[in-house]
């Protein structure tokens, strides 16, 4: 199983952008679809993004797209997530996962990581 750590997030204000990352220990890395989720307070855990195992596909869900892009250096064992033109309603915990196939259910995941907060304000 591979471990995950992310970082990146932190407080900004509407309109701003946070680049996330997701570190990933291992050697097998690049053999992972790589899903970026995200809960917000009170909230269901709910899908963002994903990238292929070589980052070729790529997939959002519908209140990111225009404004978040995922990407992965399978050299560095990193994901990213690049958040522009961030909302409030993006405030939540942020977490990647791993996976052999897309699987935009947060239930298909038995492994997370500790997240990363990210707070936009008006």
């Amino acid at each position: 199983q591979v471990q995950l750590v992310e970082s990146g997030g932190g407080s900004v204000q509407a309109g701003g952008s946070l680049r996330l990352s997701c570190a990933a220990s291992g050697r097998i890395f690049s053999r992972y679809v790589i899903h970026w989720f995200r809960q917000a307070p009170g909230k269901e855990r709910e899908f963002v993004s994903a990238i292929s195992e070589r980052g070729s596909a790529t997939w959002y869900t519908d209140s990111v797209k225009g404004r978040f892009t995922v990407s992965r250096d399978n050299a560095k064992n990193t994901a990213y997530l690049q958040m522009n033109s961030l909302k409030p309603e993006d405030t939540a915990v942020y977490y990647c996962a791993a996976g052999f196939v897309v699987n935009r259910s947060y239930k298909a995941y038995t492994y997370w990581g500790q997240g990363t907060q990210v707070t936009v304000s008006f």
